[in-house]
């Protein structure tokens, strides 16, 4: 699925937008996020270190809102007709929490920095933002898990290992 909506979006806007903001955009896509954005980078035959750069800026822009604002905009969603949508969110999100409650701000990064299905820096945003973490420490260990995302998708994505091994 991701790689199709990759594509889609890479084969639209290719040409008429910047490979940068393609990339750019596609970091800030909930569930696509950085791991989308290096393999646009990758259909796009950008270079690694400014696919890492700009992957990791888009995906931690909008983070800092989710860990601060989350729960209001959550708490004034669940009064309109899209509550059990939200409380739904919420369950799939805390579903997946159980590496971070265990580990707290060490299991938030690897959380992030896994690149797993399901997993990434808006869903652990949101997990540490319904499990009351404080916000200002779980900023970096989500950051810092970013980069871990960041470096092993492009590791896989641009041939780094094949060329070590």
């Amino acid at each position: 699925m991701t790689d199709g909506l990759v594509t889609m979006i890479v084969d639209t806007f290719s040409g008429s937008v910047p490979k940068e903001l393609i990339v750019f955009f596609v970091s800030m896509i909930p569930l696509l996020e950085l791991r989308g954005s290096i393999l646009a980078a990758g259909f796009l035959k950008m270079e690694f270190l400014s696919t890492f750069i700009i992957a990791v800026i888009g995906n931690m822009l909008p983070i800092p809102f989710i860990l601060f604002f989350i729960d209001k905009i959550f708490a004034w969603l669940k009064k309109t007709r899209l509550r059990s949508f939200i409380e739904k969110l919420e369950s799939k999100a805390m579903s997946k929490s159980d590496q971070i409650r265990k580990y707290g701000r060490w299991g938030l990064l690897l959380f992030v920095g896994i690149p797993l299905p399901g997993t990434g820096a808006w869903t652990g945003a949101l997990i540490a933002a319904l499990l009351r973490m404080k916000k200002r420490e779980s900023l970096p260990f989500i950051f810092l898990g970013v980069v871990l995302a960041g470096l092993i998708m492009s590791l896989l994505a641009f041939g780094i290992i094949k060329q070590v091994i």
